[in-house]
């Protein structure tokens, strides 16, 4: 059999579990709110305008309220046609609150939300009913940004002219618009009655979805257009819901530290720990903060391409087709699991690192990260897969993923040297992501891509960033403690420092340069014959 289902040997915190206990502390206090209103009607003692009685009802539970010129006589309408009872949506704003829609009696019946994690490639947007809190639905798909570059730093070059830039705009909201769309339909819904969002992403991201010049972000001295957008409008961003919902993009604390970062030390709640916490989200940059109650600290380095699939040889989107694990006993035999238990096409990201480190325990690759037999290992022969062609590994992807793992190492070690703390010393360490959520942890311990930790405190958050995007929109407070954690990060640019890059350099062995770091890939190697005591 060249097939098999691996058994995580890692103990992992249930995410649903963990949503339900951050959402026992999350008072509901959505960014856009229902309200019932019964007013009294006009008579000759009486004569107070329609839209003043409305507002002056309305500063007495939200203070300052604004109503647009488009909304006065639909509520004016709705009062005469209520007998003076309605119904109307408010939504936050910068400087207090906005009256979005108003209608009759009391026939706005539900209050939906999206919840946005807005990622380089992949787009997913949720369904909250923000009465509840509750995930209604789920859409995702790609960004269609891709059709223009696969890596980030291409669209930040196309984007830097202003025909670029819309280009960029008009992808990003096209895509949201079409997932919006289809959720709508499936729901029986019309896109007017959406009422708020809340957008994750990375810096460049949310550059790009509100049409601004990302281009200094990967300039020295790397400052951004802007970190905190605060509220805009549905209208503003081009976003097909009611064109007055607010729209709240999570704000991030540098250029390769952004809003889904920031996202997932709110949902981890290291911010609130005594214990010293690790937070790292890998994708297209590898984002790592660390830190806990009194203080927090970030950095970011470029990690993707290589654990994507599609800069190897035999790489491919983790979709149906991809050799997602592998595994190689000590008689070099293979054996993979694929997405979808298809005949394989190609290898994903997280089946590049299971086979990095199989090849590693099996001594097929050396600690300097060199296959020790010829310059490619085959996964599946051509007779296997879908294709006809072998699935390997080349020494180049390899080399690919040994830059991307040192940037990794690198980074944690210049974290953990800044600030005078040693690995032993971390009480939780938290992986995001889709790529987080799948990987398996014994692999990236075994190439050093992750700290060799207690595993029952090695925790998986899954899709962090739409997460913290649904707590922000349903919950004021933790959008106050989202913005206070931004406040509280100190954010190291790595791009500036040569320390960071003398420690890259130094940082391509397997699993590190200090074996004593990680011991049980140490106990692991002297049991299988590959090095001594």
């Amino acid at each position: 059999m060249n097939k098999f289902s691996k058994q995580g040997a890692v103990n992992v915190v249930n995410n649903n579990i963990l949503r339900e206990r951050v959402m026992q502390e999350a008072s509901l206090d959505p960014i856009a709110q229902k309200i019932c209103m019964e007013l009294d009607p006009p008579s000759l003692s009486n004569n107070q305008a329609d839209v003043d009685k409305a507002r002056q009802y309305l500063e007495n539970v939200y203070g300052n309220i604004r109503i647009p010129l488009n909304i006065m006589q639909k509520l004016s309408s709705a009062c005469k046609a209520g007998n003076w009872k309605i119904s109307g949506i408010v939504g936050k704003r910068n400087s207090g609150w906005e009256l979005i829609d108003a209608a009759e009696d009391h026939n706005i019946q539900s209050l939906y939300g999206i919840a946005v994690d807005i990622g380089t490639t992949t787009v997913v947007v949720y369904l909250i009913d923000m009465e509840s809190g509750k995930i209604i639905d789920i859409q995702a798909s790609y960004n269609k940004q891709v059709d223009f570059g696969e890596d980030i730093l291409t669209r930040i070059f196309l984007a830097g002219d202003e025909n670029g830039r819309q280009q960029m705009k008009n992808a990003a909201v096209e895509t949201l618009n079409i997932l919006i769309r289809q959720i709508c339909e499936r729901k029986n819904l019309k896109i007017n009655e959406i009422y708020a969002a809340a957008v994750a992403g990375n810096s460049t991201m949310i550059h790009l979805l509100l049409g601004l010049d990302p281009s200094n972000i990967c300039i020295s001295p790397y400052i951004p257009v802007v970190n905190n957008p605060g509220f805009l409008t549905a209208g503003e961003v081009g976003l097909e819901i009611n064109s007055g919902a607010p729209v709240y993009c999570l704000p991030g604390v540098g250029s390769y530290v952004g809003g889904d970062a920031v996202a997932g030390v709110l949902v981890s709640e290291m911010y609130k720990k005594k214990e010293v916490c690790l937070f790292v989200d890998i994708g297209t940059n590898g984002e790592i903060i660390m830190g806990n109650k009194d203080w927090l600290v970030a950095c970011a380095g470029a990690a993707g391409p290589a654990l994507e699939g599609g800069v190897a040889q035999s790489g491919m989107r983790a979709e149906p087709g991809a050799v997602e694990e592998v595994a190689i006993n000590m008689d070099k035999e293979v054996q993979y699991k694929v997405i979808g238990d298809e005949k394989p096409k190609g290898i994903c990201g997280s089946g590049l690192i299971d086979c990095l480190a199989q090849l590693f325990l099996a001594g097929l690759v050396d600690r300097g990260g060199k296959l020790t037999c010829e310059d490619y290992f085959v996964i599946v022969p051509g007779a296997e897969s879908a294709t006809g062609e072998d699935i390997l590994v080349t020494q180049q992807d390899i080399d690919n993923l040994m830059r991307t793992k040192g940037a990794v190492s690198a980074a944690l070690d210049y974290l953990v040297e800044s600030v005078g703390v040693s690995l032993s010393e971390l009480g939780y360490f938290y992986t995001a992501g889709a790529f987080g959520q799948y990987l398996n942890l014994e692999s990236a311990v075994n190439i050093g891509l992750y700290p060799d930790l207690q595993r029952e405190r090695m925790i998986r958050l899954g899709n962090s960033s739409g997460e913290g995007a649904r707590l922000v929109l349903i919950s004021d407070q933790k959008r106050k403690d989202l913005e206070a954690i931004t406040k509280n990060i100190t954010y190291f640019e790595l791009n500036a420092s040569n320390v960071f890059m003398n420690k890259f350099v130094s940082s391509k062995f397997l699993p590190h340069t200090n074996l004593d770091f990680f011991p049980t890939v140490k106990e692991r190697l002297i049991k299988r014959g590959i090095i001594s005591e």
